[in-house]
């Protein structure tokens, strides 16, 4: 009935899965770093256009445009 599952009676053939595992996880956390980076960045330029806006606002300067 449990045909499906495969345990190797030679533990030598988990070596090449554990492996990739490793290989994948380490991939995963680069592209994890690399999404938090770039959020940082653009949560960094976000504030920087609001505090940009916020400025506008108090002098008046986007009320004369309309």
């Amino acid at each position: 009935m449990m045909d499906f599952l495969y345990f190797p009676e030679n533990k030598m053939e988990y070596i090449p899965a554990v492996i990739s595992l490793l290989c994948f996880m380490l991939l995963a956390y680069i592209v994890y770093r690399l999404f938090k980076r770039h959020s940082a960045n653009e949560e960094a330029k976000m504030k920087a256009f609001e505090q940009d806006v916020m400025k506008r606002l108090e002098s008046g300067e986007l009320h004369n445009e309309r």
